[in-house]
């Protein structure tokens, strides 16, 4: 009897000592657990707003949750009376060690939220960056994927795509084609440049606002050049460019206006 009243006493002691902590603790879990729910219902709903990426929005928020879930179970285990600060310390060096060793992933991935966030370009663009022209095929956390005018595929780190400079050649929704046609010095500038002129306006693929220009660019060695400029939708960029030569070609040879011949060129700087 002495022995079970031995045994009965420490278990009120242990009950006194011990009890308002445990029910603290659990108190602590479920509220914030309900916390954590409620954080993560209102951040989902606000990136669903914002049209985040779909694989950019459950990455985020499992991270936060895994973050709010640590900071509670330090917060229930210290309740408990149990030192917590080696387990920060733990979390800290293991955070750094994982920091260091994926240092280009993890500059690739920010890069990748920074480019899913600001949009700079979207999937179907037309882009410039990294000494690489091409149209997006995807977006993804940690690369960027693009075709180029070839047909290779491109595939260039987020990182320095989010640290360099970009190009967009399809956000305006226009681009101007830049073409030098040159005529002979003999020829009438100004019906020629009505000629070249009639063929951009006459081309359906080349916008009328901004209106298309022809002007006098260069007096060269055998030719007065013309910079012949239309403006055209990005996904008519290369039938514009290739159609406006060959165009001004034809119209120009059909107006009689000559077009000086490279040879002419060699045969005037040798006389």
């Amino acid at each position: 009897m002495e022995q079970a009243e031995v045994w009965m006493n420490k278990g009120i002691d242990f009950a006194v000592e011990y009890g308002p902590k445990v029910i603290g603790a659990i108190l602590i879990y479920i509220i914030g657990s309900w916390i954590i729910k409620k954080i993560m219902n209102v951040l989902g709903k606000g990136m669903s707003k914002k049209n985040y990426d779909e694989s950019l929005q459950k990455f985020l928020l499992s991270l936060v949750k895994w973050g709010l879930t640590i900071f509670l179970i330090i917060m229930v285990i210290s309740k408990l009376g149990v030192e917590t600060t080696s387990f920060a310390a733990i979390i800290a060096a293991a955070g750094l060690a994982i920091g260091l060793a994926l240092q280009g992933s993890l500059s690739n991935f920010a890069g990748g939220v920074l480019l899913i966030i600001f949009k700079p370009y979207k999937i179907g663009d037309l882009i410039e960056a990294q000494g690489v022209l091409g149209v997006v095929k995807e977006i993804e956390i940690f690369t960027t994927k693009l075709v180029t005018p070839d047909s290779k595929l491109a595939i260039v780190p987020n990182g320095a795509m989010a640290n360099g400079n970009i190009v967009n050649y399809t956000a305006e929704g226009k681009m101007r084609v830049d073409t030098t046609i040159g005529v002979g010095y003999g020829e009438d500038i100004k019906t020629a440049k009505e000629v070249l002129l009639n063929v951009l306006t006459s081309d359906p693929k080349v916008l009328q606002d901004p209106a298309p220009s022809v002007n006098v660019s260069e007096l060269a060695d055998s030719s007065v050049n013309f910079a012949v400029r239309p403006f055209c939708k990005p996904e008519h960029y290369w039938d514009v460019y290739f159609g406006t030569l060959e165009n001004c070609k034809l119209a120009l040879d059909k107006a009689g206006i000559e077009i000086p011949y490279p040879h002419q060129v060699e045969i005037q700087k040798k006389g």
